[in-house]
């Protein structure tokens, strides 16, 4: 690049940076129906902006995304399943060799952490790795719909909900029960609730990472001298990192834990034995 070339781009980005300062303190403050206090705790306990389920009861915001973002996972199998696998090839395309990778992850990290008891625990991580990436990522759409009191609302990530974070902490803690009833009967229960704080750590971990992120945002957003620009690198970059951490920790946790209660404790005294 030559030295006209970068004066040039030097000088648009100081003159974006400077048009974002001018606009950032000539923009007047605009008065707030709530307290920036409000509105950070209903972005946690959605007291107000609920939504109306179809006329039945009215629920949090977080339910809604939930459900939506399953009809969506769901849509995209059941196209997948019917337009692209039946044409894949010994020679795999860009697209099969994506969702080739995709599954091969989950499946290998099934392998690695359960080699005894690890086909369901390859589908059940890779379905709620998809879920939680998916979720996170479907924040950025900004899908709003309208609340009881006929206000807009921003559908949030399912998992910033703290019901739907429990909900997915509770049935990772299930099915890795269910791998030590099936390798250890009775005492695979037994080895599953020693470490009755998982799903609790689980479920908040989950909870507190995606809450973050939609705390910082909701502060940028509530002022509006902030509200130039920074969200979206904000906003972006907060989700994307946690769809990808969140999505490796619970997978990788959930296969951990199941792969350490359905090993067979007969095996293992064997080995010993044999080492001896």
């Amino acid at each position: 690049m030559s030295k006209k070339r970068k004066i040039i781009s030097w000088s648009i980005y100081l003159s974006a940076i400077i048009i974002l300062l001018v606009a950032v303190f000539l923009v007047p403050s605009v008065e707030k129906d709530e307290t920036i206090q409000d509105a950070m705790q209903d972005a946690v306990l959605h007291e107000h902006n609920l939504i109306s389920l179809f006329g039945i009861k009215n629920v949090n915001p977080g339910l809604i995304s939930g459900f939506v973002v399953t009809g969506i996972i769901l849509f995209a199998a059941i196209l997948i399943r019917i337009f692209a696998i039946p044409r894949f090839k010994y020679v795999p395309g860009k697209f099969q060799l994506v969702i080739e990778e995709i599954v091969g992850f989950f499946d290998n990290l099934a392998k690695g952490n359960s080699p005894h008891h690890n086909r369901f625990l390859g589908a059940y991580i890779f379905g709620a790795g998809v879920y939680i990436f998916v979720g996170t990522l479907f924040e950025l759409i900004g899908l709003q719909v309208i609340g009881i009191h006929g206000n807009p609302v921003t559908l949030p990530a399912p998992l910033s909900d703290i019901n739907g974070a429990i909900a997915i902490g509770c049935l990772s803690y299930l099915v890795i029960m269910l791998g030590g009833i099936i390798a250890n009967k009775l005492k695979g229960v037994g080895m599953t609730l020693k470490d009755f704080s998982l799903p609790i750590s689980m479920s908040f971990r989950l909870f507190g990472a995606l809450l973050s992120g939609l705390l910082v945002t909701e502060l940028l957003y509530y002022y509006i001298g902030l509200s130039f620009v920074l969200p979206v690198i904000v906003g972006v970059l907060f989700t994307l990192i946690h769809a990808i951490v969140q999505t490796y920790v619970l997978t990788m946790l959930t296969s951990l834990f199941y792969g350490e209660v359905s090993e067979k404790k007969e095996k293992k005294k064997k080995e010993k034995k044999a080492l001896a």
